[in-house]
């Protein structure tokens, strides 16, 4: 019970590297299943395109990747495996002893099969996130007055919940275009893409400092 405790002491923070885990994981599976629709292919160089032109559902979905294995259907194939390995880890054993290493490398390994770029930035959010789930977060509660601490601390979760959902809108729009292609001309349409998936990642960025301020403030809310 009370390894359990510790385990769970963090839990915003937990919540933070738990679910962006499973969003890099998930992007890796996406991206794996349209690379091996590509089929039995050679790939023209390491930097690759993880939606074919036989795929494509608007002139922008391309999803730039990078992959060391010359084939784009073994390619597909590791990255949609590795990408549930990262899903199933981030979910059940991120905030174990050696948990942010091991996603950090399962994620590291995710992007060198051709899980994509956008993703490597929420694979080191999530593991600065993971490194601090049992970690006291003593500078929020030593070095943090507690005014300007329950201030950052009000930003969660809302920060986070509008990054994931600009996360998750920001990818079905880089692969189907839709809803935005009904009203605005391609190129406005990636320009606004785009845009989402910056917004999703300053969102992330103040969601980090925020967890960290909730937990610190919710256990000093326990000890007073």
């Amino acid at each position: 019970m009370e390894e359990k405790a510790k385990s769970t002491s963090n839990r915003a923070t937990k919540i933070y590297a738990s679910t962006l885990g499973i969003l890099v994981g998930l992007a890796g599976v996406e991206h794996g299943i349209f690379e091996s629709l590509q089929g039995n292919v050679r790939p023209q160089g390491i930097m690759i395109d993880a939606i074919g032109p036989a795929q494509k559902m608007w002139d922008y979905a391309i999803e730039t990747a990078l992959t060391i294995i010359p084939n784009f259907l073994i390619s597909g194939i590791l990255a949609m495996f590795i990408g549930v390995l990262v899903t199933v880890w981030a979910y059940a054993y991120v905030e174990r002893k050696y948990g942010a290493v091991v996603l950090l490398v399962l994620s590291t390994l995710l992007f060198f099969v051709g899980g994509g770029f956008a993703p490597i930035f929420l694979t080191v959010l999530a593991f600065i996130a993971a490194t601090r789930i049992n970690k006291p977060l003593t500078f929020w509660r030593s070095r943090i007055p507690a005014g300007p601490r329950r201030l950052i601390a009000k930003l969660w979760p809302w920060s986070f919940i509008l990054s994931v959902l600009f996360f998750v809108v920001a990818v079905e729009i880089a692969i189907f275009g839709y809803p935005l292609l009904g009203f605005f001309e391609p190129e406005t349409t990636y320009a606004i893409q785009f845009s989402l998936g910056f917004a999703m990642l300053i969102l992330a960025i103040v969601a980090l400092p925020a967890a960290n301020a909730y937990d610190a403030q919710r256990h000093a809310d326990l000890t007073e």
